[in-house]
């Protein structure tokens, strides 16, 4: 059976869990507060998420996108989280106990990934902070986890600067973009990664 939605207290609570994490370790976080839904369930319209699939989520935190992938009718057993934090980690664990849910480090998917390090998944969801790492490992993460997908499948990646947090690069990866998500804090969208050679799915190119 699906979890139920979140509940106000619950969203509450994550906010000040996000805070103290922030507060603590700035690096690890990409925001001061979670994605909001509207971002979540647009992140998930852009993948290339399949129900008969394995889904890849990457930097979780507190569910938000979990959640919506969950809502879209991905089932919890076929979904893979990758999670940095132990805190969060237990936390996904208590409210997912059906989902994938893997403490470690989404630089390092060969060390972590254990039973799952052969599959080739339908859709990556990203929401690891590119912008706090150096350009050459901001490519290398990308370019690792593409190679996981299925043909044809990609990488939907959180960021709320106003440039790709990564550019394409020629012969590896190209990238789309989402339109603005004003209802979060801070405003944010989608960037679509994919290989050079499949056509870009679900593409909306709004400034």
């Amino acid at each position: 059976m699906t979890r139920k939605s979140l509940t106000l207290a619950e969203r509450i609570e994550d906010e000040f869990r996000f805070i103290r994490t922030w507060a603590t370790s700035p690096k690890k976080m990409g925001a001061v507060s979670p994605t909001s839904r509207a971002l979540a369930r647009l992140m998930v319209e852009h993948a290339t998420v399949d129900p008969a699939g394995m889904t890849l989520e990457l930097g979780p935190g507190t569910g938000v996108v979990t959640e919506a992938l969950l809502e879209a009718g991905i089932p919890d057993e076929r979904i893979v989280s990758v999670e940095y934090d132990a805190d969060f980690s237990r936390l996904l664990r208590k409210r997912f106990p059906r989902v994938n849910v893997i403490h470690g480090d989404a630089l390092d998917l060969d060390g972590v990934l254990g039973e799952f390090r052969t599959t080739r998944f339908s859709a990556v969801l990203s929401g690891v902070p590119l912008l706090t790492l150096p350009k050459d490992k901001r490519v290398t993460y990308l370019d690792r986890a593409l190679s996981r997908l299925v043909p044809g499948g990609n990488l939907t990646q959180l960021s709320y600067a106003f440039t790709p947090p990564q550019d394409a690069v020629p012969g590896r990866f190209v990238v789309d973009k989402s339109r603005w998500v004003t209802f979060n804090l801070p405003p944010g969208r989608v960037w679509i990664y994919r290989r050079e050679s499949h056509p870009a799915a679900s593409e909306d190119r709004t400034a």
